[in-house]
């Protein structure tokens, strides 16, 4: 392995000057704007509703209380547009869901979380208003942990701790998703502002998202070690979700 790093690294290097140069005639020629640079940062609050019937059930058929509903997402994002495509990065998660304590002390903790990349092309006709159906891939992870207060606090010594039984645990299940809508934002324009030769112009983009979620994937849930568990929820993630988007838009020209 350590022989091949030395190569690896030259050919790294000899790759980046080449690119680098690449980059400084097409600057030459051509300059650093030869288009508006447009995005938005945003902040997206999404209604997805999550089918938590299976994974209930079995937290009852073992003696803990049902988990309530987990379908409020709040993610960031990151849009980018070139002409009439724009790109929509985000990264989000739900608020905690959690159960009752049962007479045992024992209750479950529910969270997902979510990464997407979205592609869409604006049919608006209006500088003010942009109008676009997108697709994106979506990858996420509920996490589920079982917290155990009763035994994982009956001492206060570390060593004890260590061999401590209890039912604490945390469990996940990793998917992989599609996501297929359209997106409308309204652009509350702000006054530009010039800075080293070049002019930004400021907006605020309010609009929605709405869609369906195609869950992809049927994986297991997982504990410690990625280890594989059976017999878990068998529940489709797949649905509609509604986004409300708030932002802080930019196109910068020269």
């Amino acid at each position: 392995m350590k022989k091949l790093l030395l190569p690896l690294c030259v050919l790294f290097l000899i790759a980046g000057a080449m690119n680098a140069d690449a980059q400084s005639d097409t600057t030459k020629k051509h300059g650093w704007f030869n288009h508006p640079v447009t995005g938005a940062m945003q902040l997206q609050l999404t209604y997805r509703q999550s089918q938590l019937g299976g994974l209930n059930s079995i937290l009852n058929a073992n003696g803990i209380h049902s988990l309530p509903d987990n379908n409020i997402w709040l993610n960031l994002s990151m849009s980018h547009i070139h002409k009439n495509w724009l790109f929509e990065d985000g990264l989000g998660g739900t608020f905690t869901s959690t159960s009752d304590a049962n007479a045992n002390g024992i209750k479950a903790n529910l969270n997902q979380v979510q990464f997407y990349t979205r592609a869409g092309y604006n049919v608006s006709q209006s500088k003010n208003v942009r109008l676009f159906p997108f697709i994106g891939i979506n990858l996420s992870e509920a996490m589920l942990r079982i917290q155990d207060d009763a035994r994982t606090q009956s001492t206060s010594n570390f060593g004890t701790e260590l061999t401590n039984l209890t039912a604490s645990k945390t469990l996940w299940n990793p998917q992989l998703g599609f996501e297929f809508g359209a997106g409308f934002d309204y652009l509350i324009k702000m006054k530009p502002k010039q800075m080293a030769g070049y002019t930004i112009q400021r907006n605020i983009p309010i609009g929605v998202r709405a869609g369906y979620y195609l869950q992809a994937t049927n994986t297991s849930w997982k504990i410690d070690n990625n280890y594989t568990l059976n017999n878990g929820p068998a529940d489709k993630q797949s649905m509609v979700f509604v986004s409300f988007n708030i932002g802080l838009g930019y196109e910068v020209k020269k």
